[in-house]
């Protein structure tokens, strides 16, 4: 018999393939933003190491972090019908989630993307394979259903995803939106939008979905709010993060890390530690602080599992960092 489906995460799944670079260059303008990696074209370029990272994306990295933090977590996806594909499978047993809603597609290639990873920063190297989604026939109702990165073919599959959330009124969404899902716009999405119950997105993302150069994140999260999410929650790195509700924003500063190694998966960490307490019944403020706690351990390894952290671990940081709290803006 299938167990309950507390968290049942849909998006993409990949192997990630983590290069450190040792000389590049990064070239930002006067402002410090808009940078650029910059190799030496047409040379060898040395690299200091190479670490294969299997199940990861966002839809995946979320469902390993709630199942580390004691939810039933299942994961809808597809899979090339090679070795990729068994890997990435392997990988989600390991760490307890269940793959019963994941589609091997014999004929096509598992994704595989490139992580350039240079100083504090990563460009990764996407291709993703378009699999002939299709919601699956659930057994029983999910509790949440946590929506993300998806290719570009899958606006009919959005459409299947809102049909079910419409006509099971029990199941709530989260929503991340993925590259290709913000590039559809607001408007295209705008059911998505408007059934989404907690919305996350980063400070970057965020002026992306809005299309705005507004830098107030205090702004961006009521303006977000205005296109149907219930909650918004919006990551800014080491600057914090925001939560808005339509009646309060609270803020969190970032615990400071003595061991940061590389950045990848912090808001994925942040995001399934705050719907884990959130579908523990926590409020908004302790899972701001889950989230948070989450997000300073990831960044201390490569990859974006190695530091999610369980239940017990989480408490007992946020027990010898209580001078953290989030506060109301």
């Amino acid at each position: 018999m299938e167990k309950q489906i507390d968290i049942l995460a849909i998006g993409d799944l990949a192997t990630d393939v983590f290069i450190k670079i040792k000389e590049a260059e990064a070239k930002c303008d006067l402002d410090g933003e808009h940078c650029k990696l910059c190799l030496n074209y047409g040379g060898k370029v040395p690299y200091e190491s190479a670490e294969v990272c299997h199940a990861v994306g966002n839809s995946s990295n979320f469902a390993i972090g709630t199942s580390k933090l004691g939810l039933s977590s299942y994961l809808v996806s597809y899979v090339g019908g090679d070795i990729t594909g068994k890997e990435n499978i392997e990988k989600l047993k390991e760490d307890n989630v269940h793959t019963d809603y994941i589609n091997t597609i014999n004929d096509l290639e598992s994704n595989y993307h490139y992580v350039l990873w240079y100083g504090k920063e990563h460009t990764i190297l996407i291709k993703h394979t378009e699999f002939p989604y299709s919601f699956p026939v659930l057994k029983q109702e999910p509790k949440w259903i946590y929506l993300s990165s998806l290719a570009s073919n899958s606006v009919t599959y959005h459409e299947e995803i809102i049909e079910y959330i419409k006509s099971h009124p029990s199941v709530s969404l989260a929503f991340q939106p993925g590259t290709f899902q913000i590039k559809l716009g607001t408007e295209t999405l705008s059911s998505i939008y408007k059934n989404t119950k907690v919305f996350f997105c980063n400070y970057e993302e965020a002026q992306k979905v809005l299309n705005t150069e507004e830098k107030e994140v205090s702004k961006l999260v009521k303006m977000i709010y205005e296109l149907g999410p219930k909650m918004v929650v919006i990551t800014d790195g080491e600057n914090g993060a925001y939560s808005y509700d339509g009646n309060e924003i609270l803020f969190i500063k970032a615990f400071p890390s003595d061991s940061f190694v590389e950045s990848t998966g912090a808001g994925d960490a942040f995001s399934s530690a705050f719907m884990s307490a959130i579908f523990l019944g926590k409020d908004i403020s302790t899972a701001l602080t889950w989230g948070a706690t989450n997000a300073v351990s990831v960044i201390s390894y490569v990859g974006p599992h190695k530091g999610f952290l369980n239940r017990e671990q989480i408490e007992e940081y946020i027990e010898k960092n209580q001078y953290n709290k989030p506060v109301l803006l």
